[in-house]
C-alpha cells in the first residue's frame, strides 16, 4: 500500500482507534508526522469518573478534538454505519492501540490493521499486559507492532521494542516509557510497511491476561515480594488493601526471605513503617484506614497507639 498523493508529496491516511494515555501518546506522535494524515478517530464512550460520576471523555478524544479531527464512539463497531464511515475515508491502514474492542471482520477486511501491544507477544495477549509483566517481575518490558486477525492479539508480529523493568518499576512509569516506544515504533512500521516480513507468533508459548479487578488488589501478609510487584501493577487503581479495607501506599521491600508472623510492626522508619511479612518484611509509607483520610504511616500508627511489636490488624 503506497499511500495517497497529496500535490507531489504521499500521504498515509489512517483511521486510529484507542482510548487510554497509552493510546493518547501514540496518536500525538502520529498527528505532528509529517506525511502521516489522521482521518478519523474511534475510542470508547465516556464514562463517569470519580466520586461524584463525572462524565469524562477518553484521553484520546480530548486530544482529537483539539486538533479538530472527527470522533466516533460506536458501542460496536459491526454496525453498517460505522463500517461506512471509515470506507469513506479510504484509509492506508487501521491503527489500534489498546481500543478496548475486538475488530470484526468487516472492519479487518477494509485496510491492514495495525496494533501496539504493550508486550513482548506471543506473552500476555490480553486486556492488561503492563500489569501482568510487573506482577510476574519480568526482567524485560515491551511493545510488539502486529497486524491484526479475528483472533486475541494473535496476528503476525512486524515490529518489537523493549527496555529493562528496572528502568520504571511502576504501572505510571512503565506506561509512558511503552507509550512514547510504541509511538516511535508505529511510525518506523507505517512508513516502512512495504519492506517488512511478518513473523508469524508460536501459539505454543503464547499466555494471556485478564482485565484487572477492584478485588484483585486484596493483599494478604504472605510474600513481601509479591505485595511489591501487586503495588507496582496495581499504582493508581486499584491499589492495595487489607481485609479490613485499609489501603496501603508507597510499599516497598525490606528483605525477601525472613520468616515472620504477619502483620508485626517491625519498626518505624522516619514517616513510614515496617511490617512483617510470613516472607520478608515490607516498609509502607501511607495508609488510609476504611472511610478515613490517607495519612503517613506513623501517624496512622499514633492514632492508634501502635507502637513496634505490636500487630497492625
Amino acid at each position: 500500500m503506497e499511500g495517497h498523493s497529496l500535490e507531489g508529496e504521499v500521504v498515509i491516511k489512517i483511521v486510529y482507534m484507542g482510548t487510554p494515555e497509552y493510546a493518547r501518546v501514540i496518536l500525538e506522535r502520529l498527528i505532528k508526522e509529517n506525511g502521516i494524515e489522521v482521518e478519523l478517530v474511534f475510542t470508547q464512550p465516556d464514562r463517569p469518573v470519580g466520586r461524584k460520576k463525572i462524565l469524562t471523555p477518553p484521553p484520546v478524544k480530548e486530544l482529537a478534538l483539539k486538533h479538530k479531527i472527527e470522533v466516533l464512539q460506536p458501542l460496536s463497531l459491526k454496525e453498517s454505519d460505522v463500517i461506512a464511515a471509515i470506507a469513506k475515508r479510504e484509509p492506508d491502514y487501521i491503527v489500534v492501540a489498546a481500543y478496548g474492542q475486538l475488530l470484526p471482520k468487516e472492519v479487518l477486511d477494509l485496510a491492514p490493521c495495525i496494533n501496539l501491544h504493550a508486550s513482548i507477544l506471543p506473552r500476555y495477549r490480553g486486556a492488561s499486559p503492563i500489569q501482568q509483566a510487573l506482577l510476574n517481575g519480568d526482567e524485560y518490558s515491551g511493545v510488539t507492532a502486529m497486524l491484526m486477525e479475528e483472533g486475541l492479539d494473535t496476528g503476525a508480529m512486524l515490529g518489537f521494542r523493549f527496555i529493562k523493568s528496572s528502568q520504571a518499576l511502576r504501572l505510571d512509569l512503565m506506561t509512558q516509557k511503552l507509550s512514547e516506544m510504541a509511538a516511535e515504533l508505529t511510525v518506523r512500521v507505517l512508513k516502512n510497511f512495504e519492506k517488512l516480513q511478518p513473523i508469524e507468533q508460536v501459539g505454543a508459548i503464547a499466555s494471556k491476561c485478564k482485565k484487572i479487578k477492584r478485588e484483585d488488589g486484596l493483599v494478604t501478609l504472605n510474600s513481601a515480594e509479591l505485595i511489591a510487584q501487586k503495588a507496582a501493577a496495581f499504582y493508581g487503581w486499584p491499589g492495595l488493601f487489607l481485609e479490613n479495607g485499609t489501603k496501603l501506599f508507597g510499599v516497598s521491600v525490606v528483605e525477601k526471605e525472613g520468616k515472620y508472623p504477619p502483620g508485626k510492626i517491625l519498626g518505624v522508619d522516619r514517616e513510614a513503617v515496617i511490617i512483617s511479612c510470613n516472607r520478608g518484611s515490607i516498609k509502607v509509607e501511607e495508609l488510609q484506614a476504611k472511610s478515613k483520610a490517607r495519612m503517613s504511616a506513623k501517624a496512622y500508627l499514633a492514632g492508634r497507639r501502635l507502637k513496634v511489636g505490636d500487630f497492625i490488624l
